[in-house]
């Protein structure tokens, strides 16, 4: 079931995004995300869980791509399903909703910063019709290396 997210979600949203944060790429950031933060991001900006037998099994939320009037149409997506439900159609779902949401609200494009060795979450979005549009070579630092960001966009 896909349903808007409630701050009571928000330490299960933690909990997927921070694995993230401690053990992969997808994210270059390094600080974790607190609970109370992410509760009030939960009543700031849009956001959406996955829930299986009443768990919350991925997220996605978006907000404004860069700040300024000029670029109030244009939004940046984050989304993250829970390693074991992944492959269950979880993710394609969310997406739905959430650009569903963003369409309603005169949303006119779509940004995915994409890590540059993340090959599954481009091939992801190009399923959804996601393109890419830039390579931003070791824009981001983590594990001792450096990372390439991928934007990829899709025009609602």
């Amino acid at each position: 079931m896909i349903r808007p997210a409630v701050t009571g979600d928000a330490e299960a949203i933690a909990q997927i995004w921070n694995h993230v944060i401690r053990e992969t790429t997808q994210t270059f950031t390094t600080a974790e995300k607190d609970p109370r933060m992410l509760a009030e991001q939960i009543m700031a900006q849009p956001c959406f869980v996955a829930e299986i037998a009443g768990a919350v099994a991925g997220f996605v939320t978006y907000g404004q791509f860069r700040s300024g009037p000029g670029y109030a149409h244009t939004v940046e997506h984050s989304i993250h399903v829970a390693q074991p439900a992944r492959g269950a159609g979880l993710g394609r779902a969310l997406m739905d909703r959430v650009e569903a949401h963003a369409r309603a609200a005169g949303i006119h494009s779509i940004i995915a910063g994409v890590a540059g060795e993340n090959d599954g979450g481009a091939a992801f979005h190009a399923t959804l019709g996601y393109r890419e549009i830039a390579r931003l070579p070791e824009v981001g630092w983590k594990f001792g290396r450096w990372h390439d960001l991928v934007l990829m966009q899709k025009f609602l």
